[in-house]
């Protein structure tokens, strides 16, 4: 029989233990069971309704408040909202992507081990044994993919509703001119992908704070407010170009996806931005829980 080393709560001590016939860390904990506990949850539940329900609250809306008008007879992308379905899928990502849709990633990300740790659960699958690379790895790749969900459900969604109020065509441009549905479709894709990649940083930071705290709220809270932070110094000019070093002064550059012809300088910047700082934090989280004694 081989044996293995796992860490018993008590600091500076390690027993060897007898792994069964046919064990194998890398079956352990496997993505398909990770993924069924997660959405079974209730908070899964919730977001994903909250997200499927905006659409409706935005039709609802313009309904309201009738055709909008930009400000000094400047047209923008919110005025052009009810010209077909894809300009509304678009004006809904707008008006998320800055906060709404970094609550989910937060919530995925954050809630993950920290929840474990909250249950006091963590230990048992660590003795099961479930290599902590491995919990870890499992939990990461549930929670990035739970967050891409979000993101895809929400254009989808307010393409349906919006082809429904307003109609099948092109995406009109604010500058002039329009994309033909299919272009339109495409760099939809475009954009949804380039949110995702932005959020990783949130996604990092919870992960990070997940591993490090037995509080999921303490996880999601603090992932939330360092992003709010991150926004509220992209707005102070006096930085210059300190700025260009924040994720989120690169947020909004998938709004050059949309033009006739795109351009992909500030994406590029911005990708780079986000998956280092992901890189690093995500690191940071392997490392220290590697190191951590687990005792909930």
């Amino acid at each position: 029989m081989s044996t293995l080393t796992e860490r018993d709560p008590q600091p500076g001590r390690a027993e060897p233990v007898e792994a069964a016939a046919g064990y194998r860390p890398g079956r352990t904990l496997p993505l398909r069971v990770e993924l069924v506990r997660q959405l079974k949850r209730r908070r899964t539940l919730v977001m994903g309704a909250i997200l499927a329900l905006l659409p409706f609250v935005l039709v609802v809306a313009f309904a309201i408040g009738g055709e909008p008008d930009g400000p000094d007879d400047r047209i923008t992308l919110m005025d052009t909202a009810t010209a077909s379905g894809a300009n509304f899928a678009a004006v809904s990502l707008f008006v998320s992507a800055g906060f709404l849709l970094v609550i989910p990633v937060a919530l995925f990300c954050g809630d993950t081990v920290a929840s474990e740790a909250g249950w006091s659960s963590l230990r048992y699958l660590l003795a099961a044994p479930v290599p902590r690379a491995r919990l870890l790895a499992s939990k990461l790749a549930v929670g990035l993919g739970l967050s891409l969900a979000a993101m895809v459900l929400l254009p989808l969604v307010a393409l349906a509703v919006g082809t429904v109020a307003y109609g099948w065509g092109p995406l009109a441009i604010p500058t002039g001119g329009s994309l033909a549905p299919g272009t339109a479709a495409q760099r939809l894709v475009v954009v949804v992908a380039y949110i995702f990649v932005s959020q990783l940083v949130t996604a990092g930071l919870a992960f990070w704070l997940s591993t490090k705290t037995d509080a999921p709220l303490g996880a999601v809270g603090g992932a939330v407010g360092l992003t709010i932070v991150g926004n509220v110094l992209d707005a102070v000019t006096a930085l210059g170009h300190w700025r260009d070093f924040l994720p989120a002064h690169w947020q909004f550059a998938w709004a050059d996806a949309i033009q006739p012809r795109p351009e992909w300088a500030g994406m590029m910047q911005g990708t780079a931005i986000s998956v280092t700082y992901a890189l690093v934090l995500f690191a940071l989280a392997f490392r220290g829980f590697a190191r951590k004694d687990v005792v909930s």
